[in-house]
C-alpha cells in the first residue's frame, strides 16, 4: 500500500526547513485514491484534477497555512480559495485529513442529495469552505477582494504594525486553474490586484493544459507569464515535467510559495506546470479524466500504480489519519499563539478592540439612524444624490463602510467625501489621494470584478462595502451578483440611472428589462426607493442585515420629495414601511378603496397624482409605495393583507421597465403601466410622454382595471 512518489523536501531558500516523511507521501496518494474512489462510487465529477493537485493541497493545508480545523472561523487563519472548484475532492480530501468536520461517509455521499460534500464546495454549507467557487473564475477574482479586505481591515485595527507584526496579518492562497485563466473576470480582477500592490495573494495556477474539450492549445495560447507580470504580479514557475520525467517537486513548490509569501508589493502567481491525473495509467493528460470517472480498470490501475489494493475502496491507513489530524493539535498551538499577540494588542488598543467588538457582532454603532439626513417635502432631489448624502452622513461614524464605483463616481454618488483613495500612495492623480488604508475604492471600468471582489470582501470580514454602477451595466456582474445571492452574503450594489429616464444616451443605456430580471434572482433584495427620505431608510435597512445582497436602484433625474403626514403616511409610518418592502404612502381619499395603484422608484409620483384625479371622478385610489418586493414578501400575510387587501382587484402597477413579475401582484383583472421595449434618445419628458409613462396613462390603466 505504501509507494513513495513525491520529490524529497530539500531545505527553503529562506530557511524554513519542512519536514516530510513516508507518512506525508502516503497521505497524498491516500487524497489521490480518495478523490477517485468518491467519483466512482457516484458516477460522476471532476476526479482528474483532484489527483494530480493532492501533492498541492496537502502542502497548503499540512505544511503551509496557518488554520485551525477546530474553529473555521478565527479571525487570524490564512484563507484557502479553491476556483476550480469542480475539482472539490482537491478541498473536501484534506478537510476529512485535517479534521474539520468531515468523515469517509462524507467523501461517500459526494454530489448526492443532503451530503455535505456536494459537486462544488459551498459556502455555509461545509465547515471550512470559504467561497462558493461553481463558475470558473468567481474563485480568483473574488480571492482579490478578500486581499483587499485583509489590507483594508489592518488598517482599522492596526495600521501602525510592522509588516508581518501584526494578528490581523495573513495571506490569501488560491488554486486556479486553465479555466479560471481564460475567464474574463480574472483579467480584470488580476489587473487590480496588481495595481493595488497586493503582497497578501498568492495563487497557484495549476497548467494541466487539460479542459473539457481536451488539450486547451485548440482555444489557449497565450503567455500567462507575461500577461500576469504586465499586471504587476510577481510571478514564479515550477515545472514538474522540466525534466523529461514528471517529478512532483513539493520542495521546489514550497520553495516558490516562501518566495510569494516574502515579495510584499505585489501578488504573486505561481504558474505550476503538472500533468492531470497523473499517475492514472490510460486517462492522465486527457480530457478525459477531467469530467468523469475513472472506469473500474483505469481505477485498478491507478491504485496499483499507487501501491494500493485495487479490491480496497475508501481505504485509509490508520496511521495516515493519525498523522494528518496533527493538524488539530498544531492549529490550537497556532491560535493559543496568535492569542497571545491578539490579547496584547486588545490592551494596547482598547478604542480599536471596541470597533473590532463591534464589528463582530455585526452591530451598527450607536446614533447610525439619527446620523441619516431627512429632505423637506416638497424638494426636488434624484436618489442619487440622495443616496450620496447618506454615505457622507454614515461615513464618520462608520469606518466599517467602504466603496467606490467602476469610473461613475461623480455619477453613482460613491464617494465618501473627505477620505483618501484605497490605492498605494504612488498612484495617487491629481483628483484622487491615494493611501494603502483609504476608503474610496476605484474599479476602473470593470464592473464584473467589482462584483467579485464586493463579495470578496464580505466574506472575508465584517466590513461593509458598496461598489455603483448605471442599472444596465447590471448585466455585466450578473454572475456576481447571483453568487452573492447564492452565498447569501451582504454585498451592496449601487445602481444608478436607473430607468428611460437618464435621457439622451439612448437605449444601450437605458435599463428595460434589468429590474425584472434582477427580481427573478432568488435572495437577491432589489430596493428602488420612491425619494430622498426612503433613500436614508432603505440604506439603513441594507446595512443592518447582514445575510443577502440588495442593489439599490437610483435616479438621475430630480423626484419629488413626498409629502409625509396629513393625508400621507407619517414620516414614522413611512420609514417602518420602507423596512417593510411596501406600505400605504396615501390612502383613498374616498369612503372606499376602489383600485390599488402600486409604484416603485420615481413613477410613485406618477401614482400620486393620479389619485388627486380619480378622486375627483369619485373613484377612491390607495398608492402603494413598493421599493423592494422582497423585503414585503418576508412579512407575515396579515401584513400584506392591510396594504393591498385581496378583496380589491382593480390594480394597476407603475414602473418604467418591463411588467414582468407584475401580474403575480395585480392579478387577472389589473393592468401594468410598463415599458415593453427598448428606449430612445430624448429628455427623460419625453421619453415618458412618448413611451406612455404618465398620470394620465396610470389613470386610464385604473379605469380599464375597474371595468375588467
Amino acid at each position: 500500500m505504501r509507494c513513495s512518489l513525491l520529490f524529497p523536501f530539500e531545505r527553503s531558500v529562506l530557511g524554513n526547513e519542512l519536514q516530510w516523511n513516508e507518512l506525508d507521501d502516503l497521505a497524498v496518494n491516500t487524497a489521490r485514491v480518495l478523490a477517485a474512489d468518491a467519483v466512482e462510487k457516484v458516477g460522476n465529477g471532476h476526479p482528474g484534477t483532484a489527483i494530480s493537485l493532492a501533492p498541492v493541497s496537502y502542502l497548503l493545508h499540512q505544511k503551509v497555512m496557518r488554520h485551525d480545523p477546530a474553529d473555521s472561523a478565527w479571525v487570524g487563519r490564512d484563507r484557502f480559495i479553491l476556483s476550480v472548484g469542480h475539482s472539490s475532492l482537491t478541498q473536501y480530501v484534506q478537510l476529512y485529513l485535517g479534521g474539520y468536520g468531515l468523515e469517509l461517509e462524507d467523501l461517500k455521499a459526494l454530489r448526492t442529495w443532503g451530503s455535505k460534500t456536494p459537486g462544488h464546495p459551498e459556502f455555509g454549507h461545509t465547515d471550512g469552505v470559504e467561497i462558493t467557487t461553481g463558475p470558473l473564475g468567481q474563485g480568483l477574482a473574488s480571492a482579490v477582494g478578500f486581499a483587499y479586505a485583509a489590507r483594508y481591515e489592518r488598517g482599522l485595527f492596526d495600521p501602525a504594525a510592522a509588516p508581518g507584526t501584526s494578528p490581523f496579518d495573513h495571506f490569501i492562497y488560491v488554486v486556479a486553474g486553465d479555466g479560471d485563466l481564460q475567464e474574463g473576470v480574472t483579467s480584470e480582477a488580476s489587473s487590480l490586484a496588481g495595481h493595488q500592490e497586493l503582497g497578501n495573494l498568492i495563487a497557484i495556477y495549476d497548467s494541466n493544459q487539460i479542459s473539457i474539450e481536451d488539450d486547451t492549445d485548440i482555444s489557449f495560447s497565450e503567455d500567462v507569464a507575461k500577461r500576469y507580470e504586465s499586471y504587476g504580479w510577481q510571478v514564479l514557475q515550477v515545472d514538474w515535467k522540466k525534466t523529461g520525467h514528471y517529478v512532483e517537486d513539493v520542495a521546489e513548490l514550497n520553495r516558490a510559495i516562501a518566495e510569494a509569501q516574502a515579495e510584499s508589493t505585489k501578488p504573486s502567481l505561481i504558474i505550476l506546470k503538472t500533468i492531470i491525473g497523473w499517475p492514472s495509467p490510460g486517462k492522465q493528460n486527457t480530457g478525459g479524466i477531467h469530467g468523469a470517472k475513472l472506469g473500474a480498470e483505469e481505477l485498478a490501475g491507478l491504485k496499483e500504480a499507487l501501491g494500493f489494493d485495487p479490491a480496497e475502496h475508501f481505504a485509509v491507513a490508520p496511521e495516515v489519519i493519525a498523522h494528518t489530524r496533527e493538524a488539530v493539535t498544531r492549529g490550537a498551538e497556532t491560535r493559543a499563539a496568535w492569542q497571545e499577540g491578539f490579547d496584547a494588542w486588545a490592551a494596547a488598543n482598547p478604542e480599536r478592540k471596541e470597533l473590532f467588538d463591534r464589528l463582530e457582532a455585526r452591530e451598527l454603532p450607536a446614533g447610525a439612524l439619527e446620523a441619516l439626513p431627512t429632505f423637506e417635502p416638497g424638494a426636488s432631489v434624484a436618489t442619487r444624490s440622495a443616496s450620496g448624502k447618506v454615505l457622507a452622513a454614515l461615513g464618520p461614524i462608520m469606518p466599517e463602510l467602504w466603496g467606490g464605483s467602476a469610473d461613475l463616481a461623480g455619477s453613482n454618488n460613491t464617494t465618501i467625501p473627505g477620505v483618501p483613495s484605497f490605492v498605494p500612495a504612488g498612484h495617487s492623480t491629481s483628483s484622487w489621494s491615494g493611501d494603502q488604508y483609504g476608503r474610496v475604492l476605484h474599479f476602473g471600468i470593470r464592473e464584473h470584478a467589482m462584483g467579485a471582489i464586493l463579495n470578496g470582501i464580505q466574506l472575508h470580514g465584517k466590513t461593509r462595502s458598496y461598489g455603483g454602477t448605471f442599472l444596465i451595466f447590471s448585466d455585466y456582474m450578473r454572475p456576481a451578483v447571483r453568487l452573492a445571492a447564492l452565498m447569501n452574503v451582504p454585498s451592496v450594489f449601487v445602481w444608478t440611472h436607473d430607468s428611460v429616464a437618464l435621457g439622451e444616451d439612448g437605449p444601450t443605456h437605458q435599463p428595460i428589462e434589468q429590474l425584472a430580471t434582477l427580481r427573478a434572482i432568488p435572495n437577491l433584495a432589489v430596493v428602488r426607493p420612491a425619494d430622498a427620505n426612503e433613500v436614508s431608510i432603505a440604506w439603513h435597512e441594507i446595512l443592518t442585515r447582514t445575510a443577502g445582497p440588495a442593489g439599490l436602484a437610483l435616479t438621475r433625474q430630480n423626484v419629488p420629495v413626498l409629502p409625509r403626514g396629513g393625508d400621507f403616511a407619517s414620516a414614522e409610518q413611512a420609514a417602518e414601511g420602507v423596512r417593510r418592502g411596501a406600505y400605504v404612502l396615501a390612502d383613498s381619499p374616498t369612503d372606499s378603496v376602489d383600485v390599488l395603484l402600486i409604484a416603485t422608484g420615481s413613477e410613485v409620483q406618477l401614482a400620486v397624482a393620479a389619485r388627486e384625479q380619480l378622486a375627483a371622478e369619485g373613484v377612491g385610489a390607495r398608492v402603494v409605495s413598493a421599493p423592494c418586493l422582497e423585503w414585503f414578501a418576508e412579512q407575515t400575510a396579515e401584513y400584506r393583507e392591510s396594504v393591498l387587501p385581496t378583496a380589491v382587484t382593480a390594480r394597476v402597477s407603475v414602473e418604467a421597465g418591463l411588467s414582468l413579475g407584475w401580474d403575480r401582484i395585480v392579478g387577472d383583472r389589473g393592468r401594468s403601466v410598463s415599458i415593453e421595449h427598448f428606449g430612445a434618445s430624448a429628455d427623460f419628458e419625453t421619453l415618458f410622454r412618448e413611451f406612455g409613462v404618465t398620470t394620465d396613462a396610470v389613470i386610464a390603466a385604473a379605469r380599464e382595471s375597474l371595468a375588467a
